[in-house]
């Protein structure tokens, strides 16, 4: 899984966009992740990078020919420049700027090529003990490749290719007719870990979602789709609190007349009551509004309004106290009581604010009250 401190960009460009597309049917959330896990850890980085080059090193010192030489100058190259960019990448990622995805992506097959380029040129050398070794070191890096990079089961494909396809060439052109049993074994070695990555990809997809909605579900009230009491504190300490401002208000809504409906037409007719009110007070705030359910029949929206607090009161009791058709044929009205919290420098967490403005609903309901018992 990726830190949570860390997001790095999707791919862009055409071709890395193919090699890490984990399925269509993949939220964007998801794909962020699933893109972080391809970055890996430094230790991780450095035990294929040690392998490959050590390997290389080895050789290009027991076979000391241009095609070695080119070898080992290659795989130190790619392993810098690749080391390079993952950590330009994890820093520009952990402080929430883009990152280079797409040149990391490319240049992992390009990795591959350089270790599949060695087990050609060991193969075609006549020396088998620098073929077996060259050989081994190419098997071990599949092994490395599907488990690490199984998040983008096309890239883990393409590298296993590139990887293992130039063992096939090399044996063919070696002149060892036992080598020629590698064209039947790197084919199924490469279907088998091709599907082992998807199989994997899917797992981990699946995991992915069920901590998705387990996650929504533990913020977000199910019979309204608003958030909870907990969604709501979670979405206020989002990027360190910036979700609520100075300028924004807190209302606290409490109908009033729910049980008496509820009572009368059963629990179903109450549900749709909540629903609909749930709707219009969705309707009153903008697309970066915080609505939540509180519990019961009280209600919370956090946003910016144009309205002065008076006016902003009576435009939220107008719109809740307008008809709700609670079963076919069958409407109501409620009343609605709301208290009002103002977001100012002082005052910018959500305890504080729901307690002021639980105590202006309240001042509200005491107010009507004294006014419906002077009337009387």
């Amino acid at each position: 899984m990726q830190s949570s401190d860390r997001v790095f960009t999707l791919p862009r460009g055409r071709l890395a966009t193919w090699l890490a597309e984990p399925g269509r049917d993949t939220p964007h959330e998801i794909r962020v992740s699933l893109v972080g896990t391809l970055f890996g850890t430094l230790p991780i980085f450095f035990g294929g990078v040690f392998n490959t080059v050590a390997v290389a090193w080895v050789l290009a010192l027991r076979h000391p020919t241009f095609l070695f030489r080119l070898w080992l100058v290659a795989e130190i190259a790619i392993c810098a420049i690749r080391f390079g960019v993952l950590v330009v990448s994890r820093r520009r990622a952990a402080i929430g700027k883009p990152t280079p995805t797409d040149l990391y992506l490319l240049l992992a097959p390009l990795w591959g090529a350089t270790v599949g380029y060695g087990a050609f040129v060991s193969a075609i050398s006549g020396d088998w003990v620098a073929a077996t070794l060259a050989f081994l070191s190419a098997a071990a890096m599949v092994g490395g490749i599907c488990f690490r990079n199984f998040a983008a089961p096309r890239l883990v494909a393409v590298m296993i290719f590139l990887s293992l396809g130039p063992c096939c060439l090399g044996a063919l052109v070696s002149g060892e007719r036992v080598l020629l049993l590698t064209l039947l074994q790197i084919p199924f070695y490469l279907f088998a870990m091709s599907v082992a990555a998807r199989r994997l990809n899917a797992m981990l997809i699946a995991t992915m979602k069920a901590e998705r909605e387990n996650s929504h579900r533990a913020r977000h009230d199910m019979l309204t789709g608003l958030l909870n009491r907990a969604g709501l504190f979670h979405a206020a300490a989002l990027d360190g609190g910036a979700r609520i401002t100075p300028g924004m208000t807190l209302l606290y809504l409490d109908l009033d007349g729910f049980k008496p409906v509820n009572d009368a037409h059963g629990h179903e007719a109450g549900d749709t009551l909540l629903m609909q009110f749930a709707n219009r007070l969705r309707g009153l705030g903008s697309e970066q509004a915080l609505v939540a359910r509180m519990g019961g029949d009280e209600f919370v929206i956090i946003d910016t309004f144009r309205d002065s607090t008076a006016e902003l009161a009576s435009t939220v009791v107008r719109a809740m106290e307008r008809p709700f058709e609670i079963m076919p044929g069958i409407s109501t009205r409620v009343g609605v009581s709301v208290g009002v919290a103002p977001v100012t420098r002082e005052h910018r967490s959500v305890d504080a604010l729901l307690r002021a403005a639980d105590a202006s609903m309240y001042e509200a309901k005491r107010g009507r009250r004294r006014d419906v018992t002077s009337q009387s």
